[in-house]
C-alpha cells in the first residue's frame, strides 16, 4: 500500500464516552476529501474501554491505525509516538481526540499548505470554557512568549497542519520533557495561523489536571527560555544591593551618630527574604538539572506494546515498514 497524503494523528486517553462522535466526525472528513487520508490513534494508556474500542476499529477498517503504549507516558509524548508511526508523504494533521480541535478545518489548513506553508497551526480565538482557564491560558502565552528566546505564537496550541519534513524533524529531537507547540515554533520554516473557535468537550471530562498543566508550562518556561537562569542573577544582585544598602545605613549610623541600629525584626526579616531567594533559585537550577538528569539517562521516550495496521496485528520489537529517524525512540515490547 502506497504511502496517503495526509496522516491525521489524535491521542487518546479515557476517551469512551467520546469515541463514536470522533469516528463518525472522521469519517465523513475521510470520505468528503479527495486526498488519500489514514488516521493514526495513539492509546495512551487508558484505563477504560478506549483500546478495545480502538482495536475493534482498526481490525475491520483499514484506513485507521493504532498504536497502544504501554502505559501512560502524557498527552505530548503519546503525540511524539504518532508522529513517528505517521506515513503521510505530504502532510500531518494534529487533533485532540475529544473534538475541542474540529477535523473539519483539515481543508482549510490544507489549503495553507499548498501555499507553501510548512506549519498552520490554530490560534483559539474563543474557548469554551471556564473564565479561570481562559484567564490563566491567555496570561501564560503572554508570559511565555515575552521570556522565550523563541516566537511562540499567541493563543496556540498542538492543533495544527506540519509537513512531511517537520514531522521528520521533529522525530529526530531527543527531548524528554517535551514542548511540542515550542519545537514546532524552533524549527523554523514558513508558519502561518488559522483563527477557530474552540469547541467544549463533546463528551466526558477533561483529562488535563492542574498537575498535568503546571508539568507542560515548566516544560516551556525551562525549555525554551534563559529567563529562570537570568532571574536568578538578578535576584542575587538586588540582595547584593539591599545588604550594601543596608551595610552603610549601618556604617554611618555608627560613625556620625554613634547609634547601631536596634531591631530584631528588621533582621529577622533580612534572614527570611534572603533564604526565600536563595530556595527559589535553587528550585529554578534544580528544574535545568532535573531535566539534564532525565535526558543524560537515554531511556527511550515511550515504549509501544502493540499497533495494528492495515487490519492486522503486529506486536512489536522494531516497527518494520514505518518511516522513522536515528533518533526516533526504540519501540519495544
Amino acid at each position: 500500500m502506497s504511502d496517503p497524503q495526509i496522516s491525521i494523528i489524535a491521542p487518546l486517553y479515557n476517551e469512551t464516552d467520546s469515541f463514536p462522535h470522533l469516528v463518525a466526525r472522521l469519517n465523513a472528513v475521510m470520505d468528503a476529501s479527495p486526498l488519500s487520508i489514514e488516521v493514526v490513534l495513539v492509546d495512551d494508556g487508558s484505563r477504560d474501554n478506549t483500546a478495545v474500542l480502538m482495536q475493534q476499529l482498526a481490525l475491520t477498517d483499514a484506513r485507521y491505525h493504532c498504536v497502544f503504549l504501554s502505559r501512560n507516558y502524557g498527552h505530548q509524548i503519546a503525540l511524539t509516538a504518532g508522529i513517528a508511526i505517521a506515513r503521510a508523504s505530504e502532510a500531518l494533521f494534529i487533533i485532540d481526540g475529544d473534538l475541542q480541535d474540529p477535523p473539519e478545518l483539515l481543508t482549510e489548513f490544507y489549503q495553507k499548505f499548498q501555499e507553501g506553508y510548512d506549519v498552520v497551526y490554530a490560534v483559539r480565538k474563543k474557548r469554551k470554557e471556564s473564565w479561570f482557564k481562559r484567564l490563566a491560558y491567555s496570561s501564560f502565552y503572554r508570559f511565555m512568549r515575552s521570556i522565550s528566546y523563541v516566537n511562540i505564537p499567541l493563543d496556540s496550541g498542538d492543533f495544527s497542519l506540519i509537513s512531511r519534513r517537520v514531522a521528520d524533524v521533529l522525530s529526530q529531537m531527543p527531548e524528554e520533557s517535551r514542548f511540542i507547540r515550542g519545537m514546532r515554533s524552533w524549527i523554523g520554516f514558513r508558519q502561518v495561523g488559522v483563527e477557530y473557535e474552540r469547541d467544549a468537550r463533546v463528551a466526558g471530562e477533561p483529562k488535563y489536571s492542574f498537575k498535568m498543566l503546571r508539568k507542560l508550562a515548566y516544560n516551556g518556561i525551562f525549555n525554551f527560555s534563559e529567563y529562570p537562569v537570568k532571574i536568578v542573577t538578578r535576584m542575587g544582585m538586588f540582595t547584593l544591593g539591599v545588604a550594601i544598602l543596608y551595610l552603610i545605613q549601618t556604617l554611618i549610623k555608627k560613625y556620625y551618630y554613634g547609634d547601631v541600629p536596634q531591631g530584631f525584626t528588621a533582621t529577622l526579616l533580612v534572614i527570611i527574604l534572603f533564604s526565600g531567594i536563595q530556595l527559589i533559585a535553587l528550585g529554578m537550577i534544580g528544574e535545568y538539572v532535573l531535566r539534564i538528569f532525565f535526558q543524560t539517562k537515554g531511556r527511550p521516550l515511550y515504549v509501544v506494546r502493540e499497533v495494528i495496521r492495515e487490519q492486522q496485528r503486529q506486536p512489536l520489537v522494531g516497527i518494520d515498514g514505518v518511516r522513522t529517524q536515528p533518533l526516533v525512540p526504540k519501540q519495544i515490547v
